[in-house]
Protein backbone atom coordinates (compact mmCIF):
# COMPACT_ATOMS: atom_id res chain seq x y z
CA UNK A 1 0.00 0.00 0.00
CA UNK A 2 1.06 3.61 -0.98
CA UNK A 3 1.47 5.92 2.11
CA UNK A 4 0.96 9.11 1.98
CA UNK A 5 3.79 11.93 4.10
CA UNK A 6 1.50 14.88 5.31
CA UNK A 7 1.95 18.05 7.30
CA UNK A 8 1.17 17.42 11.24
CA UNK A 9 -0.90 20.42 11.46
CA UNK A 10 -3.40 18.69 8.53
CA UNK A 11 -3.48 15.53 11.11
CA UNK A 12 -6.07 17.84 13.58
CA UNK A 13 -2.73 18.65 15.87
CA UNK A 14 -2.32 22.38 16.89
CA UNK A 15 1.13 22.49 16.07
CA UNK A 16 1.46 25.38 13.35
CA UNK A 17 4.07 28.28 14.35
CA UNK A 18 0.54 30.20 15.68
CA UNK A 19 -0.55 26.71 17.85
CA UNK A 20 -3.47 26.69 15.17
CA UNK A 21 -3.99 23.23 13.02
CA UNK A 22 -5.66 23.16 9.95
CA UNK A 23 -8.75 20.82 9.44
CA UNK A 24 -9.48 18.67 6.52
CA UNK A 25 -12.54 17.36 5.52
CA UNK A 26 -12.90 15.05 2.58
CA UNK A 27 -14.00 11.61 2.02
CA UNK A 28 -10.86 11.02 0.57
CA UNK A 29 -8.65 12.18 3.61
CA UNK A 30 -11.02 9.86 5.55
CA UNK A 31 -10.92 6.98 3.26
CA UNK A 32 -6.92 7.04 3.26
CA UNK A 33 -6.83 7.60 6.94
CA UNK A 34 -9.12 4.57 7.60
CA UNK A 35 -6.52 2.63 5.04
CA UNK A 36 -3.64 3.24 6.91
CA UNK A 37 -2.21 5.66 4.05
CA UNK A 38 -1.23 8.78 6.49
CA UNK A 39 2.35 9.54 7.92
CA UNK A 40 1.82 12.70 9.59
CA UNK A 41 5.12 14.62 10.47
CA UNK A 42 5.96 18.71 10.77
CA UNK A 43 9.17 19.07 9.98
CA UNK A 44 9.13 22.54 11.89
CA UNK A 45 8.66 20.19 15.15
CA UNK A 46 11.41 17.60 14.06
CA UNK A 47 14.08 19.92 13.90
CA UNK A 48 13.45 21.56 17.21
CA UNK A 49 10.92 24.46 16.58
CA UNK A 50 8.73 25.10 19.61
CA UNK A 51 4.69 25.41 19.88
CA UNK A 52 3.95 28.34 19.52
CA UNK A 53 6.95 29.86 17.40
CA UNK A 54 8.04 33.56 15.76
CA UNK A 55 6.37 33.58 12.24
CA UNK A 56 9.22 32.49 9.45
CA UNK A 57 9.24 33.26 6.14
CA UNK A 58 11.62 32.33 2.81
CA UNK A 59 13.47 35.85 2.61
CA UNK A 60 14.52 37.37 -0.59
CA UNK A 61 15.18 33.71 -2.23
CA UNK A 62 13.61 30.55 -3.12
CA UNK A 63 13.78 26.87 -1.70
CA UNK A 64 15.85 25.75 -3.86
CA UNK A 65 18.29 28.52 -3.20
CA UNK A 66 18.20 27.92 0.48
CA UNK A 67 18.55 24.16 0.37
CA UNK A 68 21.81 24.96 -2.16
CA UNK A 69 22.79 26.79 0.78
CA UNK A 70 22.44 30.29 -0.72
CA UNK A 71 19.31 31.35 0.65
CA UNK A 72 18.06 32.10 3.92
CA UNK A 73 14.93 31.55 6.35
CA UNK A 74 14.34 34.37 8.82
CA UNK A 75 11.71 34.99 11.85
CA UNK A 76 9.82 38.25 12.11
CA UNK A 77 12.58 39.67 14.39
CA UNK A 78 15.44 38.90 11.56
CA UNK A 79 16.80 35.54 13.35
CA UNK A 80 18.37 33.36 10.91
CA UNK A 81 16.39 30.11 11.23
CA UNK A 82 18.31 28.58 7.71
CA UNK A 83 19.90 25.23 9.20
CA UNK A 84 16.43 24.50 10.92
CA UNK A 85 14.28 24.42 8.37
CA UNK A 86 17.34 22.28 6.02
CA UNK A 87 17.47 20.17 8.92
CA UNK A 88 13.46 19.84 9.03
CA UNK A 89 13.33 19.27 5.00
CA UNK A 90 15.68 16.47 5.99
CA UNK A 91 13.95 14.42 8.34
CA UNK A 92 11.06 14.49 6.61
CA UNK A 93 12.77 13.14 3.59
CA UNK A 94 13.85 10.75 5.45
CA UNK A 95 11.11 9.42 7.07
CA UNK A 96 9.04 9.56 3.89
CA UNK A 97 11.20 7.50 2.65
CA UNK A 98 11.83 4.81 5.49
CA UNK A 99 8.08 4.88 5.27
CA UNK A 100 7.68 4.10 1.82
CA UNK A 101 5.39 7.47 0.77
CA UNK A 102 5.36 7.95 -2.50
CA UNK A 103 3.61 11.13 -2.60
CA UNK A 104 2.53 13.95 -0.01
CA UNK A 105 0.16 16.26 1.23
CA UNK A 106 0.99 19.60 2.45
CA UNK A 107 0.21 22.99 4.19
CA UNK A 108 0.13 25.83 1.14
CA UNK A 109 1.92 29.21 2.35
CA UNK A 110 3.88 27.32 4.83
CA UNK A 111 7.80 28.18 4.59
CA UNK A 112 7.87 24.35 5.18
CA UNK A 113 5.39 22.72 3.54
CA UNK A 114 4.30 25.17 1.18
CA UNK A 115 3.47 23.66 -2.45
CA UNK A 116 1.60 26.28 -4.49
CA UNK A 117 3.09 29.52 -2.85
CA UNK A 118 4.63 30.91 0.23
CA UNK A 119 4.82 34.45 1.86
CA UNK A 120 7.21 36.75 0.03
CA UNK A 121 9.61 37.35 2.77
CA UNK A 122 8.44 40.77 3.92
CA UNK A 123 6.23 39.73 6.64
CA UNK A 124 2.85 41.74 5.14
CA UNK A 125 0.65 38.96 3.94
CA UNK A 126 1.95 38.69 0.60
CA UNK A 127 3.41 35.64 -1.60
CA UNK A 128 4.63 34.40 -4.29
CA UNK A 129 4.68 31.24 -6.28
CA UNK A 130 6.93 28.28 -5.02
CA UNK A 131 7.22 26.13 -2.50
CA UNK A 132 8.51 25.69 0.76
CA UNK A 133 11.53 24.21 1.84
CA UNK A 134 10.66 20.84 2.77
CA UNK A 135 8.33 20.21 -0.24
CA UNK A 136 10.65 21.33 -2.72
CA UNK A 137 13.17 18.56 -1.20
CA UNK A 138 10.46 16.05 -1.40
CA UNK A 139 9.96 17.01 -5.11
CA UNK A 140 13.63 16.79 -5.95
CA UNK A 141 13.70 13.40 -4.46
CA UNK A 142 10.39 12.51 -6.67
CA UNK A 143 7.50 12.35 -4.53
CA UNK A 144 4.78 14.22 -6.15
CA UNK A 145 3.60 17.16 -3.47
CA UNK A 146 0.10 18.44 -3.52
CA UNK A 147 -1.46 21.36 -1.29
CA UNK A 148 -4.44 20.28 1.56
CA UNK A 149 -6.63 21.96 -1.49
CA UNK A 150 -5.99 19.38 -4.60
CA UNK A 151 -6.77 16.10 -2.81
CA UNK A 152 -8.64 15.09 -5.48
CA UNK A 153 -6.02 15.65 -7.69
CA UNK A 154 -3.26 13.51 -5.24
CA UNK A 155 -6.01 11.02 -5.28
CA UNK A 156 -6.17 10.22 -8.72
CA UNK A 157 -1.95 10.35 -9.16
CA UNK A 158 -2.26 7.74 -6.22
CA UNK A 159 -4.67 5.40 -8.21
CA UNK A 160 -2.33 5.73 -10.58
CA UNK A 161 -0.11 4.16 -9.52
CA UNK A 162 -1.87 1.04 -8.79
CA UNK A 163 -1.01 -1.17 -5.92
Amino acid sequence: MHKILVSGCLNGRPIRFNSTKVSVESDIWDRWESEGRLVAFCPELAAGFPVPRPPAEIVDSTASLVLGGRGRVEEDNGTDVTDLFVAGARLAADRAAAEGCVIAVLTDGSPSCGTTYTYDGTFSGGTVEGMGVTAQLLADQGLRVFPEDRLEEADRYLRSLGE
